[in-house]
């Protein structure tokens, strides 16, 4: 299959002539790299305000923290953190607001409040009804590959062939969003960095990155900041900017179609390089 020139949206249509940047807003006490910095309304909305301004096509606001281990969130807390904050962004951004939850209520009430991009790790599969929220909305969506919820993902990181297990994965969620009615050209797809990887598996997935093109949906990669790059260059979660950017460079050169980012200026510069380079 060939990649498509563009992901259609709900109001938009957002070119894929060069890799898109998606810019992430965690409104969350707890996230592994930005939790708290951004929990209030107004200090959120500061922020994405600033990454649009950087450079960011698309800000993804998330409520609930994802991170190895980290405990689930109710569904009304989940609400209370990121509709707010969405519905005073829809007036102000000029890019598109992504939500990423994988509760469907959440996804229902955040596309109502303005978001146009649903992100959900689990790939459609710990919320039966998401596949239909997102169709009801003609949202566009990220469904991305992961083992188990986040609390206990990395306790299962062994695979017989991960490059093989991750597609069928990701091919089984486009299935599901199929028959409930999303079109293909609203879809991306995620190989889930850091989310049930071993450092290996997760070097293995940005090398044969290009093998997830034949696919013939957008790739998005989000390896900001994560431990894996920790654990090769000895840095602390607020000093992986340069390992970011190798990982976001070769993932570009590999066919990345959008990259999800904490340090949006930076690593626009690197999207813009690295495509120049390919």
């Amino acid at each position: 299959m060939k990649l498509p020139a563009a992901w259609e949206l709900p109001r938009r249509s957002l070119s894929l002539d060069r890799p898109l940047v998606m810019g992430i807003l965690n409104v969350t006490p707890d996230s592994f790299s930005d939790g708290n910095r951004f929990f209030s309304t107004e200090s959120a909305v500061r922020r994405a305000l600033e990454m649009e301004e950087e450079g960011a096509d698309i800000i993804d606001i998330g409520g609930e923290s994802t991170r190895p281990n980290a405990p689930p969130v109710d569904l009304d807390e989940e609400l209370r953190r990121v509709v707010p904050v969405i519905e005073a962004l829809a007036g102000k951004l000029s890019v598109p607001i992504s939500v990423d939850t994988y509760k469907a209520a959440v996804a229902r009430a955040a596309c109502a409040a303005g978001a146009e991009i649903v992100n959900d790790v689990s790939g459609l599969r710990f919320d039966e009804q998401m596949a239909a929220a997102v169709a009801e909305a003609d949202a566009g969506l990220v469904v991305m590959h992961t083992r188990g919820t986040p609390d206990r993902m990395q306790a299962d990181t062994c695979y017989d062939d991960l490059i093989a297990e991750v597609k069928a994965y990701l091919l089984e969620s486009v299935r599901l969003a199929g028959e409930a009615g999303i079109k293909s050209t609203r879809i991306a797809i995620d190989p889930g960095l850091g989310f049930a990887k071993s450092l290996d598996g997760n070097l293995e997935l940005i090398r044969r990155l290009e093998e997830f093109l034949p696919m013939g949906y957008p790739i998005l990669v989000g390896p900001s900041r994560k431990s894996f790059i920790g654990t090769i260059t000895g840095r602390t979660k607020e000093e992986r900017v340069f390992g970011t950017a190798a990982a976001v460079a070769v993932s570009v050169l590999k066919g990345a179609s959008v990259v999800r980012v904490h340090d949006v200026a930076a690593m626009r510069d690197v999207v813009l390089m690295a495509k120049a380079l390919a």
